[in-house]
């Protein structure tokens, strides 16, 4: 079962935990919205209140950066924030995500024209009760199990556009590959990069080193995703000898991977919510921090 107490270290110090996400300055720990829908992130949740009760939880624990997108449900999760939290805090930073589009069997489909996208931030508007998105990330679907190289310009400029409207406040780009990131950054500010990296899958080591040096957000996904039965035994291991679980030494690693790392480790319960925020007071000793480095073939930095 999983633990809320986590253990202590004289080996390392945390970096600092907040980081600018735009021109806001949020917790290096917020909260993903993902698993509020239905099986499959399609569909209602299970639990209507328990998941409103989540939403506010977080709040309530003073998590300030919230990740969400309209094709989650569809539509599920937007309208659940809203429902728990509007009107929001000041200091309530969402960010979601345009780019693809649910097919009535669940599919995730690409529908990134310009005009798809433009329909896109106005369901977000509508469904989250903004009149301005203050961050909106470009959900990249050449292919939809992991980047793959395609023209970026276009959907940038049609964002681009859309925050010289006043529509959205600043842009990021999602399941992007290190090219797509610099054409993207050519044609306008990119405040947040969210792609797939954990201990395990390291692809995006460079990028994120170069990200951070330009004060640029790296939002990582699935923090415990696509492990091998060898590297989550590693994982385990370290996990028990600290006193923790296996999320949170996922999640503490990747605070200490680099101070521009913001998280968004997503959950449908009050108590695994607890114990995701409690990785920020992880502090991953030497000999922890190298044997999990082992995992991705590396050291960290």
């Amino acid at each position: 079962m999983a633990k809320t107490s986590t253990a202590t270290s004289t080996a390392s110090t945390l970096a600092s935990p907040t980081f600018m996400l735009g021109d806001r300055r949020v917790k290096r720990i917020g909260y993903g919205a993902m698993q509020l829908a239905g099986p499959g992130v399609f569909g209602p949740p299970r639990d209507h209140d328990a998941a409103l009760a989540v939403l506010r939880a977080a709040i309530e624990r003073g998590v300030d950066h919230i990740d969400t997108a309209d094709i989650y449900g569809p539509h599920i999760t937007n309208r659940l924030i809203k429902e728990a939290l509007h009107p929001y805090p000041d200091h309530l930073t969402i960010v979601t995500k345009i780019g693809a589009r649910r097919g009535s069997d669940g599919s995730w489909n690409q529908a990134g024209s310009p005009e798809e996208l433009a329909v896109q931030v106005d369901e977000n508007r509508a469904n989250l009760g903004l009149d301005r998105l203050e961050v909106v990330n470009l959900r990249l679907m050449f292919d939809t199990m992991g980047p793959a190289e395609g023209p970026v310009e276009e959907a940038v400029e049609a964002l681009a556009d859309m925050k010289r409207r006043g529509l959205v406040g600043h842009i990021g780009i999602s399941n992007a590959t290190p090219a797509q990131v610099a054409a993207a950054r050519a044609i306008t500010d990119i405040v947040c990069v969210q792609n797939l990296y954990n201990i395990a899958h390291r692809g995006d080591d460079a990028l994120i080193d170069a990200l951070a040096k330009d004060g640029i957000a790296y939002v990582p996904f699935f923090p415990l995703g696509g492990f091998s039965p060898l590297q989550s035994e590693t994982l385990n291991g370290v996990a028990t000898r600290l006193g923790a679980t296996p999320m949170q030494v996922a999640l503490a690693w990747l605070l200490q991977r680099a101070p521009n790392i913001l998280l968004i480790p997503g959950t449908s319960s009050i108590t695994h919510l607890d114990e995701n925020l409690a990785a920020g007071d992880l502090a991953l000793p030497e000999d922890a921090l190298a044997e999990l480095d082992a995992i991705g073939g590396g050291a960290n930095v």
